[in-house]
């Protein structure tokens, strides 16, 4: 057979074949040319955008598997998550919507409504082989299909454990995890893989970052106004960022073993964190510090001119789309109905520049009920929208504390040094600053310049000089929140309060409390109460 009548062969079988996979409906032509990606998904538990050193602006941490990413694919600087909690954030993450159009899973510590399928399921269904090790979709309750309980993540990987460094962090052994689910995978299948450290979510060993860590206090440039700068403050984010390196260690091993077999070139890994730093006002809330968050891709191969800083704005409800699209999967076969958000698959495949799509010009926030302790379950509804460096919000109940009640601990902030010293300080009558921007009750409006004011210091809502900037941000808000039947908006967002918590234990934790019944909570001090002693929760 001379070479024209081979290739003329060769051609006809190839057309043949792509024919007959698209009558099946299989992946599409242009998916079996070239094999589908693997996707490694990895998700640090509270850290803020700041604290990757890609970004340069934090000395006190260092992130070599991250800045690899970075360094390698691409890197974010304008990417938010809707909402600053671990439930609702990874919610978002998962099935590609808003918290306010996800039903219960809008909420912290909830049971996730049947309807909404994620990604990760629908990439199982879809030929793929799913997995994750560490923390899933947490806290809440998955649910279940056909009698067995939700995989929400795919098939979980936390058998092997290692020694810890600290009593803080995790034993689990995220890489060993990794290196098994990939042995006991099929070759010919796809990946994806989720891989969810525990760090740096607390408790933190006190003054582990400069014992273990090596680091000096000294080192750490700026200390936000919002809390108190002192020695116990400076341990404690030393102490995070001593975590948020573990995190990232692991990361690196990751990289070094999907290279070692030879399939990083066709993988594409993402890194970032569910919502920013456990401390006060941050996690949680609706700053910069909160929702903005670190994000990093590297597709090795299939990125053009890798080491780009990104500008567009990108929400996590955009994950799920983009995913999919890379499976070579349209919505309407992936049994994810009425995403919101949209795949940023073209900045993945952009040759060149920094802001690829112009139309990315924003993004919505929001939080409704996140942690227990105000009366009758009540959370702490707001919406926000970022765009033009402002950032603008709505407390639409004002008149409740937003970290949560005194009386009860202010639970929506985790218990920590920082937060003991900022209520110390207010007990003293000292620094009332610091505990009024972390603890106190907020107008029902807010609006910061956050180019000029990073740290969210100075309210510009009732300035009339940025009446029309203000007036503008929410009128555009609340359209597209009109537009997406948030209940909120439709004045039906008593709803979210009424959605139990999965956590039988926590529910009427406030009347409860005030009763005199002793609950154990686990994520709050008895310096965080600003009650008598005989009042104070176990």
């Amino acid at each position: 057979m001379n070479q024209t009548r081979y290739k003329n062969y060769f051609t006809l079988i190839l057309l043949l074949i792509l024919m007959f996979s698209k009558a099946k409906g299989q992946v599409g032509v242009e998916n079996i040319v070239e094999k589908r990606p693997n996707i490694l998904f990895c998700i640090a538990d509270d850290a803020s955008f700041q604290h990757m050193s890609a970004y340069g602006t934090t000395k006190w941490v260092n992130t070599p598997g991250f800045d690899r990413v970075a360094r390698e694919g691409l890197l974010f600087t304008r990417a938010y998550t809707p909402n600053a909690k671990c439930a609702p954030s990874r919610a978002c993450v998962l099935t590609g919507r808003n918290p306010w159009q996800l039903e219960a899973a809008g909420n912290h510590n909830a049971y996730f409504p049947a309807k909404f399928v994620t990604f990760m399921e629908s990439l199982a269904e879809n030929g793929y082989e799913v997995g994750f090790t560490g923390k899933g979709w947490s806290p809440g309750q998955p649910g279940q299909v056909n009698g067995k309980s939700r995989m929400l993540t795919g098939k979980e990987f936390n058998a092997n454990k290692t020694e810890a460094p600290t009593m803080g962090i995790s034993s689990t052994d995220y890489t060993a995890n990794l290196e098994e689910f990939l042995k006991s995978k099929s070759k010919d299948k796809p990946f994806c893989f989720w891989y969810g450290g525990w760090e740096p979510h607390r408790n933190y060993e006190f003054g582990s970052g400069v014992a273990k860590g090596k680091k000096k206090l000294s080192d750490i440039d700026i200390v936000p106004p919002f809390w108190i700068d002192n020695e116990q403050v400076r341990n404690d984010m030393l102490d995070y960022a001593y975590e948020l390196e573990y995190f990232d260690y692991h990361l690196e091993k990751m990289l070094q073993l999907l290279e070692k077999s030879g399939q990083l070139e066709n993988t594409i890994v993402v890194v970032t964190s569910d919502n920013g730093m456990p401390f006060p006002r941050v996690k949680g809330h609706i700053y910069e510090f909160d929702n903005h968050l670190p994000l990093a891709i590297m597709w090795k191969n299939h990125i053009k001119h890798p080491g780009r800083i990104i500008l567009d704005y990108v929400s996590f409800i955009d994950f799920a789309p983009t995913f999919l699209d890379a499976a070579g999967l349209k919505e309407k076969d992936s049994n994810m109905k009425q995403i919101q958000g949209q795949s940023i698959m073209n900045i993945l495949s952009s040759e060149k520049g920094t802001l690829i799509n112009a139309a990315r010009d924003h993004v919505l926030l929001g939080r409704e009920r996140q942690d227990v302790g105000r009366p009758n379950d009540e959370g702490y509804p707001v919406r926000g929208i970022i765009k033009d460096g402002f950032i603008y919000t709505k407390n639409y109940e004002a008149n409740r504390w937003p970290s949560g009640n005194p009386e009860t601990g202010y639970m929506d902030t985790d218990g920590s040094p920082t937060k003991t010293v900022i209520l110390n300080a207010h007990r003293a009558g000292q620094n009332i600053r610091p505990w009024q921007l972390s603890f106190g009750k907020r107008p029902e409006e807010e609006l910061y310049d956050i180019e000029k004011d990073p740290f969210s210091m100075h309210n510009l809502a009732g300035d009339p000089v940025y009446t029309k900037v203000k007036e503008s941000l929410k009128d555009q808000m609340e359209q597209e929140l009109t537009n997406q039947q948030d209940p909120r908006e439709l004045g039906l967002g008593d709803i979210f309060d009424h959605y139990p918590y999965a956590q039988p234990g926590v529910r009427n934790f406030y009347e409860r409390y005030m009763k005199g019944e002793k609950i154990k909570t686990g994520w709050i001090n008895n310096t965080d109460f600003e009650m008598p002693v005989s009042k104070q929760a176990p």
